[in-house]
């Protein structure tokens, strides 16, 4: 990347990890939280994932060099784990939902869902580690433009954007959180099913991105 501006930056990141991707979950673990948990969850795994973020685009360079890191390797392994993520959610196989000890509750439909009442807000973040907090996609995404960058400035441009996209998330998930936990099962069951097979391809893309960068050549479809 030639230079680097906010904007540009910014787009990338909300394409990438916008709200788009997080609600989705989001929607999910409102069916067991109320809304003030919920949006408690919302500014605490954005808040930590603008702190991964930002500690991620700061100290990409050390973190390649004491890993021995490249650029492709770092887009091949966000694109397999991204795939594999993607398919659980084709198949329905919820890998970001929490295995805690719960209890059932009823919701404002008369239907019992599973919470596990002593500790929300602990069970609600940690389903939102891998579809938020850390997500692959974001990460790799984040390292690899950090890399890109030339000197301190151009990696706080980077820091800022995720940071942003971070809040972006947060204020979506805290103004839309009564509708989320109204989404019925069966909605959220589709849409997975339906952002599976882009994150799917996206997954794949990012794999092909990380082969081209090692050199490996791709012939064209007509």
């Amino acid at each position: 990347m030639a230079s680097l501006n906010l904007a540009d930056t910014f787009i990338t990141f909300l394409a990438l990890a916008g709200p788009q991707k997080v609600l989705l979950s989001f929607a999910h673990i409102a069916r067991t939280l109320d809304v003030r948990t919920l949006r408690l969850v919302a500014v605490a795994t954005a808040f930590t994932a603008a702190l991964v973020g930002t500690l991620c685009a700061l100290t990409a360079p050390w973190l390649a060099t004491f890993f021995h890191l490249s650029q492709a390797a770092l887009a091949l392994a966000a694109g397999i784990v991204f795939f594999v993520y993607a398919v659980g959610l084709v198949l329905g196989i919820h890998f970001d939902h929490a295995e805690a000890p719960a209890t059932a509750i009823p919701d404002g439909d008369g239907h019992a869902d599973e919470a596990d009442p002593s500790h929300p807000l602990r069970t609600g973040f940690r389903a939102m580690l891998l579809p938020f907090v850390v997500s692959p996609l974001a990460v790799a995404a984040d390292l690899e433009v950090s890399l890109s960058a030339s000197d301190w400035g151009a990696r706080w441009v980077v820091a800022g954007a995720f940071a942003l996209v971070a809040l972006v998330d947060a204020l979506c998930a805290v103004i839309f959180a009564p509708v989320l936990r109204r989404a019925h099962e069966s909605i959220l069951e589709v849409l997975s099913r339906l952002l599976g097979i882009l994150l799917a391809a996206v997954g794949v893309q990012l794999f092909l991105h990380g082969l081209a960068t090692l050199g490996v050549a791709f012939k064209a479809a007509h």
